[in-house]
């Protein structure tokens, strides 16, 4: 009995501790997840990726991107923010944003209500965010101030069924120690 107790824990922490290493679990399967119309009826097929979880398995990593493909540079963000080819997210809390500053042209979805923000309707998405809502095939990059939680919200926007998603590892504090920034007023 007491080998199934400490058993039950680890199952219980493993899938937390492996989210953190680019993993998704059965243990708390997502909206996303959907049956798969090619695979057996045993298996779950996430959109947007090429991963079947079969009966049986409770984790495999879902992304065989390389860092380089889910990394922007600052060079690069500046020319999808000139051109308008993307949409920026930042995901870092309105009361950061007043207390160090914002990158001009992005809109701010902190990390806590990206999953949600993400299913919104455009409609509604425009009316709390104050943004045009990406579509599944738009070009997202996520940022935040210093890379972590832009990489959470690629990795929930992934699972959601986005495909062209990038974060900018460097965030604000690399934004700020290389550019102008506007002044507060």
């Amino acid at each position: 009995m007491m080998a199934f107790k400490e058993c039950s824990k680890l199952t219980g922490i493993l899938p937390h501790i492996l989210s953190k290493r680019n993993f998704i679990s059965l243990a708390y399967p997502r909206r996303s997840l959907l049956p798969c119309s090619t695979c057996t009826t045993q298996s779950v097929h996430v959109p947007s990726s090429n991963v079947t979880f079969s009966r049986g398995t409770l984790l495999r990593s879902y992304s065989s991107a390389s860092d380089t493909e889910i990394n922007i540079s600052r060079e690069q963000l500046k020319q999808l923010l000139a051109s308008r080819t993307g949409v920026v997210i930042d995901v870092r809390e309105p009361w950061e944003l007043r207390e160090y500053g914002i990158i001009p042209g992005t809109v701010n979805i902190p990390l806590g209500q990206v999953d949600l923000a993400l299913q919104l309707n455009p409609e509604k998405f425009k009316e709390k965010y104050g943004g045009d809502k990406p579509s599944h095939s738009d070009n997202i990059v996520f940022s935040c101030l210093a890379g972590i939680r832009s990489k959470k919200a690629l990795d929930t926007a992934v699972s959601l069924g986005y495909s062209k998603v990038q974060h900018y590892p460097g965030g604000f504090e690399d934004w700020a120690k290389n550019e102008v920034l506007p002044t507060k007023h």
